[in-house]
């Protein structure tokens, strides 16, 4: 067991301070990762802040790693020592599950392994995450980063590309089709890259035309503004996908009326009760709403792959791990385009 250097909150109303915590020697599949990168993550503050029911205390967040092995168990076979790699949301799973056999590990039937907050079965007590100088890893729960990539722009994948990528996927979304992403975020900036590079006509749905020229730059084709009742009306029924990432509880109607028959908006932001949907809407064109949630280890690496293939990175603003709670406070503003980077060097 080695103790480690970490950032963490003690309680749900503590900023985030220096601790040690500690990370379990490797057993047979394990990879030792130093930490190079850490994304910061809106889940990383619910977590922390017990915004989404109660946390186990200290919490130490971080679900987007990127780092270089360091020492490696007798049984991994898939990496070596000095190999760039990822950690996601994930550090583990059942495994037996048709979840799990299927490569949907984020669906796990008898509950995934969170890479922080999770149940930790070789320490006890609850996992710790990426806020830290290395990580102890499962081989089967790591993805390798192309090496083409800009390293210091590449954790952010690891969530905000993973959860737009997953629906794209998962709904084939393909050239030529009519993809709308709903809100400018994190998760809206990759949904727009990522369905930009898949061939699709894509348009920026949002209620502000101050983020025009942000959406056209990362790759949409259009702006629609959802307060303009006539823009709205000119684009009714002509979409083939939507990808909804706004994250709070919302009336979900007027992108209903965009869908044509047949087709998905998925949810990949809002994680509460959202408003009540006009019944009527789905069922007079056979319209679907559904969610999407990350996405599995195989498809992650999918993703990666992607973007290597096309330089796919997101828009980031890097920070030593000193300044994490004024980071903190600037996402709960939307003050950041689109996501902090922790340069985990200043935590030596």
């Amino acid at each position: 067991m080695e103790t480690v250097k970490a950032y963490g909150a003690s309680s749900a109303t503590s900023d985030l301070e220096m601790m040690h915590i500690d990370r379990r020697d490797l057993t047979g599949n394990d990879v030792q990762i130093d930490i190079l990168y850490c994304g910061v993550c809106h889940s990383d503050i619910h977590t922390a802040r017990s915004e989404w029911g109660p946390a186990s205390y200290p919490v130490v967040p971080g679900h987007e790693i990127v780092g270089k092995v360091i020492a490696t168990g007798p049984g991994v076979t898939a990496f070596k020592e000095g190999d760039l790699v990822g950690v996601g949301c994930m550090v583990d799973s059942c495994r037996e599950c048709s979840a799990c056999r299927e490569g949907l590990e984020q669906y796990c039937e008898n509950g995934a392994v969170m890479t922080y907050g999770g149940k930790d079965k070789h320490l006890g007590g609850h996992t710790f995450g990426g806020y830290s100088q290395n990580i102890v890893v499962d081989e089967a729960f790591v993805v390798r980063v192309p090496e083409n990539l800009d390293i210091a722009r590449v954790a952010p994948l690891l969530c905000a590309g993973i959860t737009t990528w997953s629906p794209l996927r998962h709904w084939n979304v393909k050239k030529g089709d009519k993809v709308g992403v709903i809100g400018l975020g994190g998760l809206g900036h990759m949904g727009i890259k990522l369905a930009h590079a898949l061939g699709a006509y894509v348009v920026m749905i949002t209620r502000s035309m101050d983020k025009a020229e942000d959406a056209k730059a990362l790759g949409a084709d259009e702006v629609l503004l959802s307060t303009d009742e006539k823009a709205m009306q000119k684009h009714a029924n002509s979409f083939d996908f939507l990808m909804n990432t706004i994250p709070v509880g919302h009336d979900l109607n007027p992108y209903i009326s965009l869908m044509k028959r047949d087709t998905t908006m998925a949810i990949v932001g809002a994680i509460e009760p959202l408003k009540s949907v006009h019944g009527g809407m789905l069922v007079s064109k056979r319209k679907n709403i559904a969610g999407s949630m990350i996405g599995g280890i195989e498809e992650t690496q999918e993703m990666l792959d992607f973007c290597g293939e096309h330089n796919i990175l997101p828009d980031v603003e890097m920070i030593d791990i000193q300044n994490i709670n004024e980071a903190w406070e600037r996402v709960v503003r939307a003050d950041v385009k689109y996501r902090f980077v922790i340069d985990m060097k200043s935590l030596q």
